[in-house]
Formats: C-alpha cells, structure tokens, sequence
C-alpha cells in the first residue's frame, strides 16, 4: 500500500495581498487584506466518490494563496479508502492538507463510525489557537458541528474568530441549528471582534442570510458584493446556493465562487472566497 505524501511546495509564497485568482485580477488589494475561502472538499473524493481527489484539491488550493480556509467533510480517518485507494492518505485530511500547503491547522470532529470519522477543519497561514468544537447536532440523522477558532493575523490589533460550519439538510433542523449557533456567538463571542462564520449551510431556500443577519449583525460576502448570492453545488452545474462567509466588524472587498477548471472535477461542490480587512475603527498595529 502506497500513502499520499503531501508534496513540499518550492515556489516563493504569494503575499496575502497578491491574488492569483481570474475572478478577482486586475484591481488592488487593500493593506492587511485576508483571502477566505470556504470549501466543502467531500472527504477529498470526486463527486461520484470514484476518484481521490486530493492532489488536486491541494494544487487548485495552493493557486489561490488563501489566508484562512474553512473546509467541511474533512475525513480524519477513514480505513476503509486507505486500503482501497493507493492515492488516499493515511494521514488526516487537515493534517495532510496543512503540510501541503504550509499552513497550520485544526480539526473539529463531528460524525464518527467504525472504521474512521469526519468533520471541519480550519487552516491559517497566521497563528491559529483552537478552541471548541461546537456540537450542533439536532437529528440522529445528521451529526453537525461548528469549529471555533482564533486567528492573529499580522498587523492586526485584534485576533479574528472564525467559526467553520456544516449545517443539516432539512430547513426545520436549520432553523434549529441558527438557534444554537446564535446563543453560542451571543453569549460566546464578543460584539466588536472581527468574526467570520463559513461553511456549508445547505441553505437552498437561502433563508439563513436573513436570520442570521437580523440576529448576529452578520453580513454575507457575496451578496454584499454581488447583491445576489451565487450558486456553488453541484459542480458541475451549479443551480444552489448553499456556501456562505457571513463577517461581522469587517470590511468586505470582494467576494466569488471559484467556477470552470480544475474546481468542477474535484468535489461536488464550489468553494467561495472572499476578500476582507478590518473596518476603519479597529487599529492596526504598527
């Protein structure tokens, strides 16, 4: 059995501030900006399951030199696919992908059975600081949770928390769920840190921008940039919106859904980016 060696990248890293990116080219990037994406990789399989997919989900990923990314269906283990699959890593996913891409890193494990488990993940290019996994789970038939994190990006005077999701697929146990993750960031999180909640929300009746924006003060990145949101699932053919950067306490730049070649053949979703830096009112350190 041969195991997934992350390769070491040997190419001079792109600043934060660089964006390789076609959707967002040709326009300057703010001081202190950070890229964010949120990924739902699909425990690093095709989107029929037929292929390991992880190589190319970590090159695709590389070229866009995000600062923090939010993965969902992060596989922390699964015995199974390492016996099948030659390509598949015995290693943790978000362990896996860290060393790749030179970031460090964070599992949050939400669904566990008998030969492995999966869950999100958070990577940061910045120092990370873990703090909980959030248990969201509402039905017997969905194990969800929300991974939180801390980020000191440098130059800021304040750390960021970030907030990884995956929400349930029914919009009553959704609802359930808003309700919870509202309570959590209430009485958990400050109202003037820079906040960021990404994930996938399964949200296809795009209901969550409105409860969650009334209730938590958030604001979703791409319809603040776009004035619509975009679809990302499926694939191939996108028609659903169910991938959001909700923030609070920052300023939104850009905002998009990485679409076309390689993203279409690599998972069953889209991952979405966004562009932000600190509102005018939170001081930079020298």
């Amino acid at each position: 059995m041969r195991s997934l060696t992350p390769k070491k990248i040997t190419s001079k890293p792109v600043a934060s501030n660089e964006i390789l990116s076609n959707e967002v080219s040709g326009t300057q990037t703010p001081k202190n900006s950070l890229i964010i994406t949120s990924y739902n990789i699909h425990k690093g399989m095709s989107p029929l399951n037929r292929f390991v997919k992880m190589e190319g989900i970590a090159a695709a990923l590389n070229q866009v030199q995000s600062d923090i990314i939010c993965l969902q269906e992060v596989q922390g283990q699964n015995l199974k696919r390492v016996v099948k699959y030659n390509e598949f890593p015995d290693q943790s996913q978000h362990e896996w992908f860290g060393e790749y891409l030179q970031l460090e890193n964070s599992y949050g494990k939400n669904v566990e059975y008998n030969h492995g488990h999966h869950g999100n993940a958070v990577l940061s290019r910045h120092p990370l600081d873990p703090k909980h996994n959030v248990n969201i789970t509402v039905s017997r038939l969905e194990q969800r949770g929300v991974l939180h994190c801390e980020i000191q990006p440098k130059g800021w005077h304040t750390p960021i928390i970030v907030l990884c999701a995956h929400l349930n697929l029914r919009e009553n146990d959704r609802e359930k769920q808003y309700e919870v993750m509202s309570q959590y960031i209430n009485n958990e999180i400050d109202q003037s840190t820079p906040l960021i909640l990404a994930g996938d929300f399964n949200d296809w009746k795009k209901l969550s921008c409105q409860k969650l924006g009334c209730d938590l003060n958030l604001q979703e990145a791409v319809l603040s940039h776009h004035g619509k949101l975009l679809p990302t699932f499926p694939a191939k053919l996108p028609v659903l919106s169910l991938d959001r950067i909700y923030v609070r306490n920052l300023q939104v730049h850009r905002a998009w859904v990485h679409k076309g070649q390689p993203w279409s053949n690599l998972s069953d979703h889209l991952p979405v980016s966004a562009e932000v830096s600190p509102r005018p009112d939170l001081t930079l350190k020298d």
